[in-house]
């Protein structure tokens, strides 16, 4: 059987098919249709990662707990304090005195100090635990770490020495102050009632003017909340609504209370 040959056929006037076109109107509703999901769902990343920073902050602060527990163990119970202050204060260090909440981790010299001496063995691994990720200015965590040992430095979380206004060997005294407390006996706070709080968040508003001595605002979570580790291990969140965490320096006259003020904080989170 003859085999014929394969003829291809060509269709005449065949054509792509051509895709329209979104029109105007319709490419407006698509932009207002995701703007519209944009504008619901915002609200809720924001609230998403506000809680996340949070809870970052929690497990900073209960690192940092267990850091000065381990510091207590290797140093006969103590906790980490000092250096003791000078009869004659100055403000060079704003640090007028051991007993006093400070967020300093050295002092002007670069001596470290309060949770500044965890940095040289419990927490030299994982340093940056002291700097809150939920920060509200801009901080330079390896920067402010950078500086210990050389200058004045400090980290986001107020650290309880003691409870008292200021504490340094007087003159007159016959015996010395002590110099260093016990975790397993940190005593009572100025209002009679046991001290539990050691470690909070700064809420440290400051007037824009202070700026040129160097004393800039340190706020964290949008100053609407307030994390604290208390002495016997927890970490817990604290609501700021009535902004009893904060510390509000209005003015000169404010700044020369402003650690009675910071002990206020804490003796707050005593209560609670």
């Amino acid at each position: 059987m003859e085999a014929r040959p394969m003829t291809m056929t060509r269709t005449s006037g065949a054509r792509c098919p051509v895709r329209e076109a979104f029109s105007l109107v319709e490419l407006l509703v698509a932009v207002g249709i995701v703007a519209l999901l944009i504008a619901i769902l915002m609200p809720s990343l924001t609230v998403a990662r506000a809680s996340a920073s949070r809870s970052a902050c929690l497990s900073n602060l209960r690192q940092v707990g267990v850091a000065i527990h381990c510091y207590a163990h290797d140093n006969r119970g103590r906790i980490p304090f000092g250096p003791k202050a000078p009869p004659m204060l100055t403000a060079t260090n704003f640090y007028p005195a051991t007993g006093t909440p400070t967020s300093l981790i050295s002092l002007s010299n670069g001596s470290p100090v309060g949770a500044g001496l965890l940095l040289r063995k419990h927490l030299a691994r994982q340093p940056r635990v002291l700097f809150c990720p939920g920060a509200d200015q801009p901080v330079e965590a390896d920067a402010e770490l950078n500086k210990v040992g050389r200058q004045q430095a400090q980290c986001s979380y107020y650290y309880r020495h003691g409870s008292i206004a200021r504490q340094f060997d007087d003159p007159a005294a016959t015996e010395p102050t002590s110099d260093y407390i016990r975790i397993a006996g940190l005593g009572r706070n100025r209002d009679g009632r046991p001290i539990r709080a050691l470690v909070i968040d700064t809420q440290f508003p400051a007037p824009s003017g202070f700026a040129g001595f160097g004393i800039f605002s340190r706020t964290h979570h949008q100053a609407k909340w307030a994390n604290v580790f208390y002495a016997d291990g927890h970490a817990l969140p604290r609501l700021n609504g009535d902004r009893r965490f904060t510390v509000d320096l209005a003015d000169y006259d404010a700044l020369r209370n402003a650690f009675d003020r910071i002990l206020k904080v804490f003796e707050t989170a005593d209560r609670e």
